[in-house]
């Protein structure tokens, strides 16, 4: 849940993109110092590359606020050690086009017709990565993480070599062999009803055409868990199954049921790129604590910041 509370926060970052091919080529002028953060020059030019993001976006916004904000996530990521190497950026970047139906180079193109130009888009998805893991952190720490501090929490993120945290999630499905407390000495043979039932399960597609002419028999779709969320009782069957097998059959305070694995797949907080601009209404939906947490912590580097305008 953690982890999926912060992809969604990130994605609350900016709104769904939908790429235009239109071309918006911003008049070329001299590129100068606009503003000074921490030291670090923010020029014309870079304001210029994030307006013409915003206008493919088709998103409002203050670019000069908005290159202010992702220098203050840089300097964050340098002082808790973050780093996003070159190639999960890359990845990224390629991700991105092939979900457009474009080839890098072709992605390449359209952002520099555009104005944003490939660079900036890069050190754009670079930074929201980067503040991903920031955010991650700090969540673990305000969350208690299992009476840990933030500096444990970044250390145990280090110690991973700052890998992104990944697990595999589930779509399951649970089918319940009801037997009432007052019938419990049938239970044996529903259990032998229920091992039968499993013993054809090869996926979750004929679970409820199995169970029609069963008595009593409850077919659950459970939905998509993430692995550190699946029930404790059942976990460790889970993980040792292949998609289309099914747990032993176990006893439970409802009668005898098992669970059985309808699909499954690796997820990873690496296509936050991605998420920025293909929220799928996250942007709506997003946990209120990952936005509140954000602004937070924006406002506390802005408090801390040194920001000169020229």
């Amino acid at each position: 849940m953690r982890k999926h509370l912060f992809s969604a926060g990130l994605a609350l970052l900016v709104a769904a993109t939908s790429l235009s091919i239109t071309a918006y080529a911003p008049p070329a002028q001299a590129s100068e110092i606009k503003y000074i953060v921490n030291d670090v020059p923010i020029t014309s030019y870079d304001i210029q590359r994030r307006a013409a993001f915003l206008k493919l976006q088709k998103r409002k916004g203050d670019a000069g606020q908005e290159m202010i904000e992702q220098t203050l996530r840089v300097a964050e990521m340098k002082r808790l050690n973050i780093r996003i190497s070159d190639k999960q950026v890359d990845d990224a970047y390629a991700r991105f086009a092939g979900s457009n139906k474009l080839k890098p180079a072709q992605m390449d193109q359209i952002l520099g017709q555009a104005g944003v130009t490939s660079s900036h888009f890069k050190d754009y998805i670079r930074a929201q990565m980067g503040w991903n893991q920031a955010l991650g952190a700090r969540f673990r720490s305000a969350d208690g993480g299992g009476g840990s501090s933030e500096q444990d929490a970044v250390r145990r993120m280090l110690q991973q070599g700052g890998a992104k945290p990944s697990a595999t999630e589930y779509m399951l499905q649970q089918v319940i062999f009801v037997v009432p407390a007052s019938e419990r000495g049938s239970i044996a043979k529903r259990k032998r009803e229920a091992d039968a039932m499993r013993g054809r399960f090869n996926g979750c597609e004929q679970t409820r055409d199995f169970a029609k002419g069963l008595l009593d028999v409850t077919v659950r779709d459970l939905g998509r868990v993430i692995a550190p969320q699946l029930p404790p009782e059942w976990a460790e069957e889970i993980k040792k199954l292949k998609v289309g097998g099914a747990t032993p059959v176990r006893e439970t305070d409802r009668g005898v049921e098992f669970i059985g694995v309808c699909s499954s797949r690796e997820v990873s907080d690496d296509k936050v790129a991605q998420m920025v601009f293909q929220a799928e209404g996250a942007g709506k939906q997003g946990d209120a604590k990952a936005d509140e947490l954000n602004k937070k912590y924006i406002e506390e580097l802005r408090a801390k910041a040194r920001i000169v305008t020229r």
